[in-house]
């Protein structure tokens, strides 16, 4: 783990955060030499961060000694140039086990996903949350989204609490937000992260950096970084026609193949991450590789985006 302290190096977003894929090799099993390649291809390419073994990376579909193995391949891989972020989840006794092991494999921070299959009421999120917070050194990002919905309230509560660093929104409401937003302001925590980590975050970026998120996850990073690096570069810098031309020609046309299926937003994904030759496996059930028809759509959408970067030179 890096001294420097994980919000301070969030909190300027010089480039797009990582979220890489896990790979498996023929039999099934992790890959471990293909996932530290495509996590150091990853942060050569730009990225201001990686966060391992999440939602993309199929953090559901491990098991303790995989996730380990995964946190230990991607700090190695970064070799301290960007700070590297683990989930960390299920329910509180199972999310303090993989804090725990995040910590020992050297990870920066959490990334905490929802509980498992339960719907708590707001007081017993906040438990949650604090006690995964107390478990371990490493700062807590909480991530919003399915069964783990806050109140503005609540979020206050989170921001006070030693340990929990910033908020993810993966549910899209807006209204919410802002109001979320707008209550940690009034009560003055301290600097708290934002991110819209909504599946492809870049089609709403311009809606979050509006109410001035402006850190977001990009799974498209995964198999395009150069679209990805342009499309964060022309948000970071007010370029607005490259932004439109890319979210026009490329994000909303990949966000409309995503909907044909359900788990495409890691598998197309993963199939992105093959089709430009890095041959990372298929993904593990419950979850299913995407029709063929479908991943031709998707390379020639690749083409399409590499293409719209030509014509912006």
């Amino acid at each position: 783990m890096t001294s420097a302290p994980l919000a301070a190096r969030l909190g300027v977003p010089s480039g797009p955060l990582f979220f890489p894929v896990t790979a498996y090799g023929p039999d099934g099993s992790v890959d471990l030499d293909t996932y530290r390649l495509h996590v150091r291809r990853g942060v050569e390419a730009g990225a201001a961060a990686v966060f391992a073994c999440c939602g993309t990376g199929e953090f559901h579909a491990l098991t303790p000694e995989e996730f380990e193995l995964c946190v230990t391949a991607a700090v190695e891989a970064t070799e301290g140039r960007v700070p590297v972020v683990a989930g960390a989840g299920y329910g509180t006794a199972l999310a303090v086990r993989y804090a725990r092991l995040a910590e020992r494999a050297g990870a920066d921070g959490l990334l905490a996903m929802p509980p498992y299959l339960v719907k708590a009421a707001q007081e017993g999120l906040l438990r949650h949350y604090r006690q995964m917070a107390a478990a371990t050194s490493l700062p807590v990002i909480v991530y919003q989204r399915d069964n783990a919905v806050f109140t503005p309230e609540t979020v206050v509560g989170l921001a006070r609490t030693e340990g929990i660093v910033g908020f993810k929104d993966g549910l899209g409401d807006l209204d919410l937000m802002q109001r979320i937003v707008s209550a940690v302001r009034a009560e003055d925590p301290g600097d708290f992260l934002y991110f819209n980590g909504l599946p492809t975050a870049e089609l709403t970026q311009p809606a979050y950096g509006g109410i001035g998120i402006t850190l977001y996850s990009s799974a498209v990073f995964c198999f395009a970084p150069e679209i990805a690096l342009a499309c964060h570069t022309a948000f970071r810098t007010g370029d607005t026609d490259t932004a439109h031309r890319l979210i026009d020609g490329f994000y909303r046309p990949f966000v409309e193949l995503r909907a044909q299926g359900s788990g495409y937003a890691v598998s197309l994904v993963k199939a992105g991450v093959r089709l430009r030759g890095l041959d990372v496996g298929e993904v593990r059930p419950p979850l299913h590789e995407p029709a063929g028809d479908h991943v031709k759509q998707l390379a020639r959408l690749i083409e399409r985006g590499h293409a719209l970067l030509e014509e912006g030179r």
